[in-house]
């Protein structure tokens, strides 16, 4: 079954950075390996986790919380460029969905790059919450997988941070 990401260009500004930006994201809490974060500015919340070869994996919502976003950040040695687009397909499960991923550099933790997608299908998020792996296939770089253990927990944990933070 194939699914399609939704371009969102015009979303693609409201990306919450990281922990390095810690004046914004106050800890919320932890759970299975997975840090999260109230944002103070954006009034949302984010989950974070790192990998032992410190990889880094966020997930949260837009500032309209209407678009969900999934970003992959490295330290190793890429060709990715801030603002660039590429075509990428990710696997969850025995589903396929393809989309759009945009290179990041600068607005996350010194010396990481990396890129996100933005969707608005639930499907997606549900999938990304009961899946344990997630295998991303970008157009021009190499394929990797993504370590989800966890992500059920921690996404009911954001969903009870994000309603908070609209009190």
């Amino acid at each position: 079954m194939l699914k399609h990401l939704p371009k969102l260009a015009a979303a693609a500004c409201v990306l919450a950075a990281t922990t390095a930006q810690a004046e914004k994201f106050e800890p919320y809490g932890a759970v299975e390996g997975w840090n999260i974060y109230a944002d103070t500015e954006k009034k949302s919340c984010m989950i974070e986790s790192k990998d032992d070869f410190g990889n880094v994996v966020q997930m949260g919502l837009t500032a309209d919380r209407g678009v969900a976003y999934i970003g992959v950040f490295t330290q190793a040695e890429t060709n990715i460029k801030k603002g660039d687009k590429e075509a990428v397909a990710i696997v969850l499960g025995d589903k396929i969905y393809v989309g759009e991923a945009t290179g990041m550099r600068g607005n996350i933790t010194k010396g990481y790059s990396g890129g996100y997608v933005l969707t608005d299908d639930p499907a997606v998020i549900e999938a990304v919450a009961k899946e344990y792996v997630m295998s991303v296939f970008p157009e021009k770089e190499y394929g990797f997988v993504v370590n989800l253990k966890g992500t059920y927990k921690a996404i009911e944990a954001a969903a009870k941070c994000n309603q908070e933070q609209l009190q």
